[in-house]
């Protein structure tokens, strides 16, 4: 029986967990075609699992401060040590396996301070010549846009992708956000642009049930989801006396832990209130609320697309943060959520939210799911062929 060929994907999550469930869900369907080194960079977060056929290959793990510089997520290593160990641990990696494809997260877009260990990487893949891999960038659907250095920023990605890029993979619906609204370098990127669909975990709709009604509050990982879980607490009594909604909130995984020791505190003794640290399924999660109230990032996205949930969103949108505020405005658009300005987040302006959330009937979603098949055989026919023309490989998955 003949090998199957070697694919490296190397994620790097450094907030939340949005990259690396989205990253898992691409190595389950790649495991079908390929031997998948999954190289992860960050925390795993309590609850989640890599896929069973893939094998997960840790790195020190780094992570990203509050001052936006980067921490050792390992208390053995100093950032120092652990950029060394990283860096050698990789061009071990790349040497010992001769991947057949190397597939890299969000790189060169984004994870710029990560550039001092996958420069030396795409390096030594060009250096293999004749034996090089396919490489390929895996890319979210709306890039930050607000950067302070932003056309400098756009620039020197384009030059990354031109020197060692073979194509660079939008996992997005074309139809719903393509990679020139939010990219716009001065330099023409030569690699192929191919839009693969939306990746999630399954991109079968689920059915509601809706057994215990009520309304799910989360945030993804939990990170930044403080000023939301505080709002929904103040509305959560009105609600539940008046209205008899119930409430469950999910705090998520990388919450930190004074922050969930105080919502235990403001939820003690509460009526109508079910307070979880994490869930393992949060479809499941959705299916059996009637509403819900959430952030919108890329996977809470499509959970709530598989749900077809009554969803109001609030996006993220600290800082130079636009992202999730971008996606929420196209959703709302296509009649799928509604939203909440972050800024007019308290209390009582959430109580009225959810309170009209009841009446809205979202529209049946029409958006491509199916991006992690896409990918895989998108990225599987490439590892066959003679370094096909660009011109053939975009006409398969790009209108």
């Amino acid at each position: 029986m003949r090998a199957r060929p070697v694919l490296m994907l190397y994620c790097q999550h450094s907030l939340g967990m949005g990259h690396l469930v989205r990253s898992f869900a691409l190595a389950q369907s790649l495991a079908r075609a390929f031997r998948v080194l999954f190289i992860n960079g960050g925390p795993l977060p309590r609850g989640l699992r890599p896929p069973d056929a893939v094998e997960l290959v840790d790195l020190p793990p780094l992570g990203m401060g509050e001052d936006s510089q980067l921490i050792s997520r390992d208390p053995r290593y100093t950032v120092a040590e652990a950029k060394a160990l990283r860096r050698h641990r990789l061009l071990q990696l790349l040497g010992l396996h001769r991947p057949a494809v190397l597939l890299i997260e969000l790189f060169p877009f984004g994870r710029k301070k990560f550039a001092y260990e996958l420069l030396p990487l795409l390096e030594g893949a060009r250096a293999l010549d004749a034996r090089r891999p396919l490489v390929f960038c895996s890319l979210r659907d709306i890039l930050v846009g607000s950067r302070r250095d932003q056309q400098r920023h756009d620039d020197r990605a384009a030059r990354t992708v031109n020197r060692h890029f073979d194509a660079v993979l939008v996992h997005a619906d074309p139809r719903f956000a393509r990679l020139e609204e939010t990219f716009h370098p001065s330099i023409a990127l030569q690699a192929p642009v191919l839009h693969t669909g939306f990746v999630s975990l399954d991109a079968t709709p689920v059915q509601a049930t809706c057994q215990g009604g009520g309304v799910l509050v989360s945030a993804g990982g939990g990170i930044v989801g403080m000023p939301l879980f505080l709002a929904a607490l103040g509305a959560q009594p009105v609600l539940w006396r008046e209205d008899r909604l119930p409430m469950t909130l999910v705090a998520g995984p990388f919450l930190p832990g004074p922050d969930w020791e105080r919502l235990q505190a403001l939820a003690a003794g509460r009526e109508g209130l079910t307070l979880l640290r994490c869930v393992s399924d949060m479809r499941s999660e959705l299916a059996r609320h009637a509403l819900s109230v959430s952030q919108c990032g890329y996977n809470t996205t499509m959970d709530l697309l598989a749900c077809a949930t009554r969803a109001l969103v609030v996006p993220y949108a600290a800082g130079r943060e636009d992202e999730q505020r971008n996606r929420a405005h196209r959703l709302e658009d296509l009649g799928l959520i509604r939203t909440l300005d972050p800024q007019r987040l308290d209390s009582g302006v959430l109580l009225g939210a959810i309170r009209a959330l009841r009446g809205f009937s979202p529209r049946r979603c029409a958006l491509d799911t199916d991006g992690a098949r896409h990918t895989t055989e998108l990225i599987a026919h490439w590892s066959r062929a003679e370094r096909p023309e660009a011109g053939a490989a975009r006409g398969a998955f790009a209108p």
